[in-house]
C-alpha cells in the first residue's frame, strides 16, 4: 500500500488519474459523476471506542463522551463501538489517545472486523494487520479470551503494530513479523477465523490521500492482484474446515475485489462466497473499502497446536515476580509464563510454539526481572483496570497532575509507599513509585511529549 501523506485530493482534485476515470465511467455508468465529485469533497472522520477499556453500555459511553470533551459523536451504523467525531476535534492529541481508550480509524475500515464476527475463546489470525486498527478491533471482541494471532510481514509497520497492541491494553496478542509462506507452514488448518486486509492500490483513500493518486497505476491494480491471491492461497491452509475468512481492500479496482473473489472460490472449491459488501464515499459516510465473506466446507476443530514451553510462576527464580503481584495486584496471577531472558510474558490461552518465528510480542508483556526486584511493563498498566490495583493515583480532579504525569515529571501524592497504577476519569495510564509523598513517574521516556493544558 503507498506512504500517505496528509495532503488530501479536495486541496488537488485534478489528480485523479485518467484511467481511473476512465473505468469508473465504465463500472458506473450513470452514478460515475456522483461518485467521482465524491472524490473531491472532504473525508469523514471517526474513531472507535476500546471496548477492553470502556465497556459496552450506556452509562460507560456518556462516561467517556463527557471526559473527551468532543464537540460531537455520531454513531457509526455498522461498528457498535464506531464514531463519527467533527472536524475541529483532534483526538489524536487527546490524553485519552495515550491511554488507549479509542483508535482512530475510518469508518468503512471497520466493516470487515464486524463480518468476521470475532467470538471470545477463538484462535484467530489477522494476517496483514498493521498498522492495527482491525486487530485492536478484533481484540475487543474476543474480550482477552482466546488466541489472537497478528502479523505484519513488513518490520517497520509490525513494530508500529506491536505499539498499538500495547497501547490498547491488549492481553492475548501474538505480534508476529513474518511471511505467509513460513506461517502458513507453521499454522495448517489451525484458526477459526482468519482476515485478510489485502495490500492493494489504495483508491479508497483518493480523497484523503493525493499521493495515493499520483503512485496509481492500471498495472498496479494487477500486480496487487497478484499479491493478493498469494495471500489468500496461504491464508486458506490456514483456515480449518468450516472456519470464516474475510477478505478487504480499501480499493473499487474490480480486479482486486469481485474478480480476485470469483477466481478464488474456483481454484478453491472448498470456499463458499457468502457475501459481499462495497462502501461508497457517494452513498455511505466513509472511504471506499470492500469486503467479502467465504466459509471453508466442513465442521471441524483446529488442528492441535504443539504448545510453548512455558515456565511456572512457583520457579524461584520468579520471587520477584510473585512479591510484586501480591504487593501491588487484586487479580490472580498467571500460573505459567512464558520467559524470554529476563523479560516475563503473560501468553495467551493457548500458546503456540514460536521456535523459528519473528516475535515481537508474545503475548502480554508483564516486566523485566532484575537482580532482587521485578520492574513492571507500562503494557501490564495499560491492560489493567483501577479495580485491579491496590494503589491507585487517581488523577482525575487536577487537569495540571495528568499533564505533568505525561510530560515526565514526579508528583506529589500521600499513601503507603510501594508500586501506583495512575489513573484519570477511570482510565489507566501507567506506573508510579510512591516514597515519602513523591510520586516518581514510570511513563516511558519514549512516549513524553510537551503536553500543554488551557
Amino acid at each position: 500500500m503507498p506512504n500517505y501523506t496528509t495532503v488530501s485530493l479536495h486541496d488537488a482534485p485534478e489528480l485523479l488519474p485518467e484511467d481511473f476515470i476512465k473505468r469508473s465511467g465504465e463500472d458506473l455508468g450513470e452514478e460515475a459523476d456522483d461518485f467521482l465529485n465524491s472524490l473531491t469533497k472532504e473525508p469523514v472522520a471517526s474513531l472507535r471506542v476500546n471496548p477492553l477499556k470502556v465497556p459496552e453500555g450506556t452509562d460507560a459511553v456518556q462516561r467517556f463522551r463527557d471526559a473527551a470533551e468532543f464537540t460531537t459523536l455520531e454513531e457509526v451504523s455498522w461498528e457498535r463501538n464506531g464514531f463519527y467525531y467533527a472536524s475541529p476535534d483532534q483526538p489524536g492529541k487527546h490524553p485519552m489517545h495515550e491511554a488507549g481508550v479509542y483508535y482512530i480509524q475510518e469508518a468503512s475500515a471497520m466493516l470487515p472486523v464486524t463480518l468476521l464476527e470475532p467470538l471470545p475463546g477463538e484462535r484467530i489470525l489477522d494476517l496483514c494487520a498493521a498498522p492495527g486498527g482491525k486487530t485492536t478491533q478484533i481484540a475487543g471482541y474476543m474480550a482477552g479470551k482466546g488466541l489472537l494471532v497478528t502479523n505484519e510481514v513488513n518490520g517497520e509497520r509490525a513494530r508500529i503494530l506491536s505499539e498499538n497492541v500495547e497501547r490498547m491494553g491488549i492481553p492475548n496478542a501474538l505480534v508476529l513479523n513474518e511471511t505467509v509462506q513460513r506461517l502458513s507452514a507453521a499454522f495448517p488448518a489451525c484458526f477459526d477465523r482468519i482476515l485478510v486486509d489485502a495490500p492493494c492500490s489504495g483508491e479508497g483513500m483518493f480523497r484523503k490521500n493525493a499521493d495515493a493518486c499520483r503512485q496509481w497505476s492500471l498495472s498496479a491494480t494487477e500486480d496487487c492482484a497478484a499479491r493478493q491471491k498469494e495471500i489468500l492461497d496461504h491464508a486458506a491452509i490456514m483456515l480449518r474446515p468450516g472456519g470464516r475468512l474475510v477478505y478487504s481492500t480499501c480499493t473499487f479496482a474490480p480486479v482486486e475485489d469481485e474478480e480476485q473473489m470469483t477466481s478464488f472460490v474456483r481454484e478453491h472449491p472448498e470456499f463458499t462466497l457468502v457475501s459481499m459488501h462495497r462502501i461508497w464515499p457517494h452513498k455511505d459516510r466513509g472511504e471506499g473499502h470492500f469486503s467479502a465473506v467465504l466459509i471453508k466446507e466442513g465442521d471441524a476443530k483446529a488442528s492441535s497446536l504443539k504448545g510453548e514451553d512455558l515456565t511456572s510462576v512457583t520457579d524461584k527464580n520468579l520471587e520477584s515476580l510473585r512479591l510484586f503481584w501480591e504487593e501491588t495486584l487484586k487479580k490472580n496471577l498467571p500460573s505459567r509464563v512464558l520467559l524470554f531472558g529476563d523479560q516475563v510474558y503473560q501468553t495467551p490461552d493457548e500458546m503456540p510454539r514460536l521456535r523459528g518465528l519473528k516475535v515481537l510480542r508474545a503475548g502480554l508483556h508483564l516486566g523485566t526481572l532484575k537482580k532482587n526486584r521485578f520492574e513492571p511493563s507500562h503494557a501490564l498498566a495499560l491492560s489493567l483496570k483501577p479495580e485491579d490495583a491496590v494503589h491507585v493515583a487517581d488523577l482525575s480532579h487536577n487537569e495540571k497532575d495528568l499533564t505533568a504525569y505525561l510530560n515526565g515529571m514526579t508528583l506529589h501524592h500521600e499513601g503507603d509507599k510501594g508500586w501506583y497504577l495512575v489513573v484519570d476519569h477511570g482510565y489507566t495510564y501507567g506506573w508510579g513509585k510512591l516514597s515519602g509523598q513523591v510520586l516518581k513517574n514510570h511513563y516511558p521516556i519514549g512516549l513524553r511529549r510537551y503536553w500543554m493544558t488551557d
